[in-house]
C-alpha cells in the first residue's frame, strides 16, 4: 500500500512535470476516466450472460422437431 510520504512525492513530481495549471485539467480527466470504467464494469457485471453459439444451435434444434 502506498503511504502518505509516496503520495506527496508522486504529487510534487506531477506538479514539476505539468505546472499549477494543467493539473486541474488532468484531475478532472482522470476522475472522468474512473468514471467510466466504473459505468463499464457495471454494465459487464449486470448484463445478462451471452449465448454461446452451442446453445444458440440447440435452441434452433429444439425449435424445428
Amino acid at each position: 500500500m502506498i503511504g502518505w510520504q509516496e503520495l506527496l512525492i508522486i504529487f510534487l513530481i506531477v506538479l514539476l512535470l505539468f505546472g499549477a495549471k494543467r493539473l486541474p485539467e488532468i484531475a478532472k480527466g482522470l476522475g472522468k476516466a474512473v468514471s467510466e470504467f466504473k459505468r463499464s464494469k457495471d454494465e459487464i457485471i449486470n448484463s445478462p450472460p451471452a449465448e454461446t453459439k452451442e446453445e444458440k444451435t440447440e435452441a434452433n434444434d429444439k425449435k424445428q422437431t
